[in-house]
């Protein structure tokens, strides 16, 4: 049996989906080619995205109830991909293995951005990109970030540990990435507090 928020994922996600975050993750995996692996793919929202330049495609989900749904995905549009059961924390790969490593809607929710981005740079191969969309921190609407603040807590609870107040660019750049990209939009469709969002790509810096 499904948890609540795997079984409620796509039903949630809907309105976003359709009020722009569809298009964006399609901007943002157009590009992309080789192998590629997308951590943290929930039910496999951006699957159907990925162009036929990526001749390797693996799906890391930690969360066994998202994974169902997402072999589920996999097996319905007859897109190869392996799913595999790794937590972004922890990715059972050598480094330098991939090509691009995507990141949609996740960074909120880990317990500790750090080591993450360590991860994703570590199986980086000089050169790659790290591609993300993600709502973060209303830094630039005083008022926006103190009610994030306040409904955060709760938030985390209801909300599978979905921080609100997450200063995400800045984590990047602080994990060894050059931003070469990225733009900054409210995510339509979303309440309020989870709104402010960022999308882009990076390269890791210094890493040859």
């Amino acid at each position: 049996m499904l948890k609540p928020i795997a079984r409620s994922y796509d039903r949630v996600m809907r309105g976003m989906e359709e009020a722009g975050l569809t298009e964006w993750r399609a901007e943002l995996l157009a590009a992309l080619s080789g192998k590629v692996l997308e951590i943290g793919a929930g039910t496999g929202r951006s699957l159907a995205m990925y162009p036929p330049a990526v001749t390797s495609l693996t799906l890391a989900e930690p969360d066994r109830h998202m994974r169902t749904q997402l072999r589920e995905r996999v097996a319905g549009q007859g897109r190869a991909a392996d799913v595999i059961d790794a937590p972004a924390e922890s990715l059972p790969f050598a480094d330098a293995t991939f090509d691009a490593v995507v990141s949609s809607l996740v960074l909120c929710s880990v317990r500790n951005q750090a080591p993450v981005l360590g991860e994703v740079r570590r199986v980086l191969r000089p050169g790659g990109h790290f591609v993300f969309v993600e709502h973060v921190a209303a830094e630039d609407r005083p008022r926006r970030l103190k009610w994030q603040r306040r409904i955060e807590p709760l938030w985390r609870l209801l909300a599978g540990n979905c921080h609100l107040t997450r200063s995400t660019e800045e984590a990047i750049t602080s994990a060894g990435f050059e931003v070469v990209a990225i733009e900054r939009a409210s995510l339509r469709g979303a309440p309020p507090f989870i709104r402010p969002s960022i999308r882009g790509s990076a390269t890791p810096i210094g890493h040859r």
